[in-house]
Parts: structure tokens; C-alpha cells; sequence
């Protein structure tokens, strides 16, 4: 039994040896836009933090779904490039 974490690292390099040059390239277009997503949150967060009346709960979620897009980015780029244990 692996833990979670090494179980998806390796779920994830046997997808990248199944992958055709068209799934990745379409991976890759993907995590560009999620950068940019996370990049347009990081602005609207750091504009919020600089009013003082700013909604902590809308914060919150904003800053939640920046953790989830990062997470996804992350996921995504294991995909095409999985670290190989030497």
C-alpha cells in the first residue's frame, strides 16, 4: 500500500507514457490559462487586502480557489513532466 501522494506521483507518470503529443500540448495550454487565472486572483486579492472594508468571507474563497488552481497546476505539470526516481 503507497501513501496518497506517492500513488498519484505514480498514476500520473504512467499517464505521461500514454500521453500522445496533442495531450500535452492541450495539458500545457491548460496550465497556461490556469496561471493566468491565478495570476488575475492574486490582483483582485492584493486590490481587496487595500480596502479597509473589504468582505472576509469573499476573501476567504478567493483565496481558496487560488490555493485550488495552484494545486491543479501542479497536478497538471506532474503529468507531463512526473519527477523519475533515480
Amino acid at each position: 500500500f503507497l501513501p496518497f501522494n506517492l500513488l498519484e506521483e505514480e498514476q500520473a507518470m504512467e499517464e505521461t507514457m500514454d500521453l500522445t503529443e496533442e495531450e500535452v500540448q492541450s495539458i500545457k495550454e491548460r496550465i497556461a490559462q490556469l496561471r493566468v487565472e491565478h495570476r488575475d486572483l492574486d490582483d483582485v486579492i492584493t486590490r481587496l487586502m487595500t480596502d479597509p472594508a473589504h468582505d472576509e468571507l469573499q476573501m476567504r474563497r478567493l483565496k481558496r480557489r487560488k490555493l485550488l488552481l495552484k494545486d491543479q497546476i501542479a497536478l497538471l505539470e506532474r503529468q507531463i513532466n512526473p519527477d523519475i526516481p533515480a
